[in-house]
């Protein structure tokens, strides 16, 4: 009799156990493709880790976190490590998905880009240059037009340069008048004859544009190379945790409205922390940010 009775006892059980997968395949299924771990790009690491970590190190911990994309960040003292860095990230199967660039108004001549170029060059790399205009001289000239005009011949620069690779140039929100939306988008619009620009949109950059931020986003889309994440509250410190921040909820349901499925960045860019910790703190919180969101 007992083997019949765990057989009846099975039956009885099976259509919960059949919607429990259901429901956690209906879950996985809701999560967006940009959400997912092999698809985030890990950025501000290079120079804020804590521990300081070589090329191997690097690529190991990311890897080992699920993260298969990198979005270099770097100092004059990491520039000897490129060709390890290059030869590290390939042995892990980590993507180079993009290489920061220094801000000037001639950025192809510009030493450290030229480098840069060269070194992406040499080595057939074909990536994203996230460069930020430098904000002082704009702001210094007077007139608008002007000051739009120097604004687009400086990422025309770059992104003509770019091009002779297959490289891409992303125009980096970093504060003052390059950094508005609708500025971005006006330099955008300027250059719709070239196929090689876009926009990289952080977070960590933006809390004077919180309240303007949907209709921005809007704006941005066409647009957006990379959208990089942040805890966001009004008023707070520039860095905060994912899922610590007091707008994160609404910050992410304007994204998921506005139906961006574009590539998402997540930071490190805190040099008290060992970054692995950091990293595995914003990958924690989006998760929970996700499960809190309406569905």
């Amino acid at each position: 009799m007992f083997p019949i009775f765990r057989f009846f006892l099975g039956l009885c059980l099976l259509p919960s156990l059949v919607q429990g997968l259901l429901n956690e395949q209906s879950l996985a299924q809701e999560i967006p493709n940009n959400l997912k771990r092999e698809n985030l790009v890990a950025w501000c690491v290079v120079p804020f880790d804590a521990k300081q970590r070589g090329p191997e190190e690097r690529a190991e911990m990311l890897a080992e976190l699920g993260l298969r994309k990198l979005a270099y960040d770097w100092r004059e003292k990491h520039v000897p490590t490129w060709e390890d860095e290059l030869k590290a990230l390939k042995r892990h199967g980590i993507e180079l998905s993009a290489f920061w660039c220094s801000s000037s108004l001639k950025p192809s001549t510009h030493p450290g880009n030229k480098r840069i170029l060269d070194f992406l060059s040499k080595h057939s790399v074909q990536t994203e240059l996230w460069f930020m205009l430098p904000t002082g001289q704009l702001d210094a000239i007077q007139d608008e037009s002007e000051r739009l005009d120097k604004a687009v011949a400086a990422v025309r620069d770059l992104a003509e340069a770019a091009a002779a690779f297959d490289c891409q140039v992303g125009l980096y929100n970093h504060g003052g008048w390059p950094g508005k939306p609708k500025n971005m988008v006006a330099i955008m619009e300027k250059l719709n004859d070239l196929e090689n620009v876009g926009i990289v949109y952080n977070f960590h950059h933006a809390h004077e544009d919180l309240e303007e931020f949907p209709e921005a986003l809007e704006a941005m889309k066409p647009y957006l190379m990379c959208l990089n994440l942040n805890g966001m509250t009004e008023g707070g410190a520039k860095i905060i945790p994912l899922g610590q921040g007091e707008r994160d909820v609404e910050m992410l349901r304007w994204v998921r409205k506005a139906g961006y499925e574009g590539p998402i960045g997540i930071l490190d860019h805190r040099s008290e922390m060992d970054a692995m910790k950091s990293l595995q703190q914003n990958l924690d919180g989006l998760e929970s940010l996700w499960q809190r969101l309406p569905k």
